[in-house]
């Protein structure tokens, strides 16, 4: 039964897995500012929502304040910008209502942050920006993967077991000479280098980041929409913290 049970798991892994690759690819190739917009807002509310069971919050007026955000990232040239805005309004917040506290600001980093710095990024850098992240944090976690599974013996944290040094190495070599040549169609060669090293290597810290939030909360998976992989956030966690390096090495190398 549970050979059956884990070939039925399998099976939808990789069923839903060729179907988002699918349908990345497609919003990407059609390159529509709105469509753009509209599918990262999307994928941005569902992992909004996923963050506040993370943390632990129970208050759905902040997804009303999630979605105007995201409503002013469609109009306001400068996205990232609004991450730090909503900061200092909500700072001035506490300041003015004791009865506030910071936790509910906790989903308002993340994902936050990192959404709008990758909507930012196409904004300022294109589509082609964007298939650059896609392949250093999807090579990142298949170069851990197969070297993990190979070689692996070391463990790397305690925050997730199953990562080992030799795995964490092999991805970031994996990712970092793939994404390299991505880069080339925006920066010169030492830059794209330098890039997708960082990127690849703050990838891992994002999947360490969303692991540390599930193991807090005790649960296996930030949700379950996405049969076979889990959450929202079970998916885009690498790219939520490799988007805020690749845009600031971005703006301050090129």
């Amino acid at each position: 039964m549970k050979f059956l049970e884990s070939i039925n798991v399998s099976k939808e892994r990789v069923v839903t897995g060729f179907s988002l690759i699918g349908l990345v690819l497609l919003i990407g190739f059609i390159d529509s500012f709105f469509m753009m917009w509209a599918f990262l807002g999307l994928i941005y509310l569902l992992a909004f929502k996923e963050a506040q069971k993370l943390f632990e919050i129970k208050n759905d007026s902040l997804l009303i304040i999630a979605l105007g955000v995201w409503l002013m990232a469609g109009i306001y040239p400068y996205g990232d910008d609004l991450f730090v805005l909503a900061w200092v309004a909500y700072a001035s917040a506490i300041a003015f209502n004791k009865k506030l506290t910071w936790k509910n600001f906790f989903p308002f980093i993340y994902p936050t942050a990192g959404m709008l710095f990758i909507f930012t990024m196409y904004q300022e850098y294109g589509v082609i920006s964007l298939l650059w992240l896609l392949i250093v944090v999807a090579l990142t976690d298949v170069g851990a993967y197969a070297v993990g599974k190979s070689i692996g013996k070391t463990p790397f944290c305690e925050t997730s077991p199953n990562k080992t040094m030799e795995g964490v190495v092999g991805g970031i070599v994996v990712a970092t000479i793939g994404g390299m040549f991505v880069g080339l169609s925006i920066v010169d060669l030492s830059v794209s280098f330098i890039i997708s090293f960082m990127v690849a290597t703050s990838s891992i810290f994002g999947d360490l980041f969303e692991s540390s939030l599930k193991r807090n909360a005790g649960v296996k998976d930030s949700g379950d929409i996405l049969p076979g992989h889990g959450g929202i956030l079970d998916r885009i966690d690498g790219y939520l913290f490799g988007s805020i390096v690749m845009l600031v090495l971005l703006r301050g190398l090129v």
